[in-house]
């Protein structure tokens, strides 16, 4: 589990046949550990002193823009949530639900508005003043629209992730709020259950 909150900028320093591999100044990164990147949890398979090495599976390939990243991009890392650790931003899994298209961006005073575009699977979850993770960071949607959201990005989140890299038409990895999956499993399988047979037997009819 993650927390949104972005600890280092890592720079590829390559990517290919499913493997990347990332530069980063974290430390205490081990063989086996959990890192974020670019909101894409993945497995340290190899550790050197300022980089590590990671696989990706074919389904991580269809639904993430991790392929499209290319030497010297730079991504989002953040090492898994620890028990004591302290959850600043929301509760992420790191499996990512899909991608969203950047259609805005606009600098207003010290601060960046930006407006996403994504699929009906994902605004399907998205609700006004709820937590989103794009490309890994932890934000909060400001307005929906049919077609997408609209999410404000304080100065110290946008200079210190890879928001201020971004562009129009640049595509990011999304996750959608846990809770939401979980509300809605529990209302389908509530709803699911009513059945005449138990309106009988609770007394309804």
């Amino acid at each position: 589990m993650f927390t949104g909150l972005i600890e280092d900028i890592g720079i590829v320093k390559n990517i290919f046949s499913s493997q990347i591999v990332v530069e980063t100044k974290l430390a205490d990164i081990a063989k086996g550990d959990s890192i974020a990147v670019n909101g894409v949890c993945l497995t340290a398979i190899v550790v050197n002193e300022d980089n590590f090495v990671a696989d990706y599976s074919p389904n991580t390939d269809r639904i993430t823009v991790l392929s499209r990243l290319k030497q010297n991009s730079k991504v989002n890392l953040e090492r898994a949530l620890r028990l004591s650790s302290h959850i600043g931003g929301h509760i992420i899994s790191g499996h990512v639900d899909g991608k969203a298209k950047i259609k805005k961006i606009e600098k207003l005073n010290e601060f960046y508005r930006m407006i996403f575009l994504c699929e009906e699977k994902i605004s399907d979850y998205c609700v006004k003043k709820g937590s989103i993770a794009v490309d890994g960071v932890s934000l909060t949607i400001s307005s929906l629209s049919n077609l997408g959201f609209e999410i404000f990005v304080i100065p110290e989140t946008f200079n210190s992730t890879t928001m201020q890299f971004k562009k129009v038409d640049d595509e990011v990895n999304i996750e959608t709020d846990i809770l939401a999956k979980y509300i809605e499993k529990t209302i389908n399988k509530k709803t699911n259950s009513i059945s005449l047979e138990m309106l009988k037997e609770n007394g309804f009819i």
